[in-house]
């Protein structure tokens, strides 16, 4: 998980064998945005463009995101709060991909996000902290897909 600020790194990163990243849209402008989409589609590279707030969603669907992920940690205290999910997934299209990202560490904590509209959840803390790795991924992809 890298902070990308410049094309370069996203050559690189694809170079290093990713086939995924992460575009961070409070951190990069419009066209950086854009012109970042459209170097990972030239790579064959899925874009997670994350997001935490009204603004920030508008300026990733003006870009075409197909990945959104929903940053549910407040950057500037670090906070936790799933409602961020609960608030704007509903106001992604449902033809892009909506991720939860952070705060995800239960069973139910899945299911909220699921049905405010989130189609996958980025997990991390909740893993690193369990103390089996195994159970903890199988309960929390134990959620049904919704249709």
């Amino acid at each position: 998980k890298d902070f990308i600020i410049d094309e370069y790194q996203i050559y690189e990163t694809r170079a290093l064998g990713a086939d995924a990243l992460l575009l961070i849209v409070r951190i990069l402008d419009d066209a950086q945005l854009r012109d970042y989409l459209l170097l990972a589609q030239a790579l064959e590279m899925a874009a997670l463009v994350e997001i935490h707030d009204e603004r920030e969603l508008a300026r990733a669907l003006a870009a075409d995101a197909k990945i959104i992920g929903i940053n549910n940690r407040n950057l500037a205290d670090f906070t936790l709060d799933l409602e961020y999910t609960a608030e704007l997934a509903p106001k992604i299209p449902r033809d892009k991909i909506c991720v939860s990202e952070s705060g995800i560490f239960t069973r139910a904590d899945v299911e909220f996000v699921a049905r405010a509209g989130a189609d996958a959840t980025l997990v991390g803390e909740a893993l690193m902290r369990a103390e089996s790795i195994e159970e903890k991924a199988r309960e929390l992809a134990s959620v049904k897909r919704k249709t």
